[in-house]
């Protein structure tokens, strides 16, 4: 695919989302800090003790940066996730008439996700400035932790496209697995609530470690655990290589289904 064909792909994506609605693109942010507001003011006085057991200095907005870190990076993660394993139903007319790449069709979605990513993070960024958070050389890995949660994603996601036009229950498996996925990470709960026989069981969620990565980069001041993220970034380099291998064999049969 070539790169103004990306961009107009992009472009049109974010312009297409709130097209016909009222406020536009001010629903990139409304929706985001409701959900935000919400969990805060739910969570934030039981989790905000329990941050201490993580040695966490409390403060008046201790839990807010907690829980805008793991929900926003959550966000980006499951919107790419999802849209991805839609794109080929999504795109079908296009795929149809225009000769493009069904493998590199998915990217239009990275970038227009992390364009709402980025924007939604400017306002946090604001409110850090705000409120005198303290930032760090730490902050240069965010980059890095961002592009192995989002290779993973579009790994998974480009596995899940391909499949979902064979199987069509996929696109409502993917539906529930983002919802239990969600509330077993620890984004706007503390691990520490959990029984302990029961932690160990979190090394098993690659997005646990996501989060954790991107806290104590952030958050937390301190170099995230770095066989965690290896070990991560091997997996989604690994379910890419075979999601682009399905693809390609498979291709001629996606568009016939199509």
């Amino acid at each position: 695919m070539n790169a103004s064909l990306l961009l107009h792909l992009t472009r049109q994506d974010l312009v297409d989302r709130y097209a016909g609605s009222i406020l536009g693109a001010a629903w990139t942010f409304i929706m985001p800090l409701v959900n935000i507001l919400i969990f805060t003011l739910i969570f934030s006085r039981i989790m905000g003790m329990r941050l201490g057991e993580l040695g966490v200095e409390l403060g008046q907005y201790t839990y807010s940066v907690y829980l805008v870190i793991g929900v926003l990076a959550w966000n980006l993660f499951a919107n790419t996730l999802t849209r991805v394993t839609h794109v080929f139903h999504d795109k079908a007319p296009i795929i149809g008439k225009v000769n493009v790449s069904l493998l590199a069709l998915p990217l239009y979605i990275l970038l227009s996700e992390l364009t709402i990513y980025a924007i939604a993070n400017g306002f946090f960024i604001v409110f850090l400035l705000l409120i005198d958070f303290e930032f760090t050389w730490l902050w240069l890995l965010w980059p890095l932790i961002l592009a192995v949660m989002l290779t993973l994603a579009y790994a998974i996601g480009l596995i899940f496209a391909t499949l979902s036009v064979f199987i069509r229950d996929i696109k409502q498996f993917v539906g529930v697995l983002t919802q239990l996925w969600f509330w077993l990470t620890p984004i706007v709960y503390v691990i520490t609530i959990l029984p302990e026989r029961w932690t160990a069981l979190f090394v098993l969620n690659p997005f646990y470690h996501v989060v954790n990565a991107l806290r104590d980069a952030l958050m937390l001041q301190r170099v995230p655990a770095v066989a965690p993220m290896l070990a991560l970034l091997l997996l989604a380099l690994g379910l890419l290589v075979f999601g682009l291998w399905l693809g390609r064999r498979l291709e001629r049969d996606i568009r016939d289904f199509l």
